[in-house]
């Protein structure tokens, strides 16, 4: 394991495990390396030094939240993450405080990562919505919807496992239970 330097911009991966080891040090550099780019963000955007600090605050707590209880999962840097999430708080505040003029003067490179991260959340939240819909599913519907989708097994394999007359009748209860599924979906909040 490297040693913590005590200067500069900490690694992705130093952040992480400075959190995961309560490393003060650690989140004093973190605090240090990119508030300059939230303040920018926010005082190009109708706020004050004040609001950037209380902006890139809540972002630290949420990272810091998020690594702790392990629901973190890093698909970009984390400069961009951090970005990300103060952009989204700042634009929620705006809104709150109607200043918000519809559009926010942001750093080119961001956009595209913004977008990609709130598309990871909308697909993390449909595939706990799936994982949910297929427990309560029930049997054979959960087996069968496994079996075929999830475990590659041809109609024939899946006929003979559960002893239908022939795949056509196997294909017509997959059916069923996939229109079942679609419904324990779309009934969730």
């Amino acid at each position: 394991m490297s040693k913590e330097t005590n200067s500069g911009i900490p690694t992705d991966s130093e952040v992480i495990l400075g959190i995961l080891n309560n490393s003060e040090n650690v989140l004093k550099r973190l605090y240090l390396a990119y508030f300059p780019m939230i303040l920018q963000l926010v005082i190009n955007n109708n706020g004050n030094t004040d609001d950037a600090k209380d902006i890139y605050q809540e972002a630290i707590i949420v990272l810091y939240n998020k690594v702790k209880t392990g629901d973190f999962e890093l698909s970009s840097k984390l400069k961009t993450y951090i970005y990300s999430i103060c952009r989204r708080l700042w634009l929620k505040r705006l809104t709150q405080m109607n200043r918000y003029g519809g559009d926010i003067k942001d750093f080119q490179e961001f956009l595209v990562v913004d977008d990609e991260t709130e598309k990871n959340n909308e697909r993390d939240i449909q595939f706990n919505k799936m994982g949910s819909a297929l427990q309560q599913l029930g049997e054979p519907c959960k087996t069968i919807i496994e079996d075929f989708y999830i475990n590659n097994k041809s109609m024939q394999e899946i006929c003979e496992e559960f002893g239908y007359t022939n795949a056509d009748n196997a294909k017509t209860q997959k059916y069923k239970c996939l229109q079942r599924l679609k419904k324990l979906f779309f009934q969730q909040k």
